[in-house]
């Protein structure tokens, strides 16, 4: 009896967060990052990410978290953190904490192996985004770039 193949992990398709109010989600979120609505279903939105999103749902009841956290990957991280500290989120180096007890950590495309096609780069108007020499050597070293 062999064993049965396994599958392949491709990527996210969305996270789904949950908070105590979905219109004060999207207002929070909507401080720190550019929004794009994607559409909302009964007590959940679904903010686009290029070709992912992430599904606000509301009904939160569990503590806030403690290293339990998911990385967000932008453009400019300096420019996301101090938005969260504005909208008047807790930092802890580049994560932050949501009113609901998320911990969003933000990281910059430029860093990480995370890539997005060009084709969809160019739809979301972030042409020219490039790769740190680490991040690059990273790809390569897997046979991804």
């Amino acid at each position: 009896m062999g064993r049965q193949p396994k599958a392949k992990l491709v990527g996210i398709n969305h996270v789904a967060l949950e908070v105590g109010d979905v219109e004060a989600a999207l207002e929070f979120y909507g401080q720190i990052f550019e929004l794009t609505l994607r559409g909302r279903v009964g007590r959940m939105a679904f903010v686009d990410i290029g070709d992912q999103f992430i599904a606000l749902a509301e009904g939160r009841s569990q503590p806030p978290d403690d290293q339990r956290h998911f990385g967000l990957v932008v453009d400019d991280r300096d420019a996301a953190l101090a938005a969260a500290r504005d909208a008047g989120a807790e930092l802890h180096g580049n994560t932050f904490t949501d009113p609901w007890g998320n911990n969003v950590q933000v990281v910059a495309y430029e860093d990480v192996q995370f890539t997005k096609a060009p084709e969809i780069l160019g739809g979301m108007g972030l042409d020219g985004l490039e790769k740190t020499d680490k991040a690059r050597e990273e790809l390569r070293a897997k046979g991804l770039a």
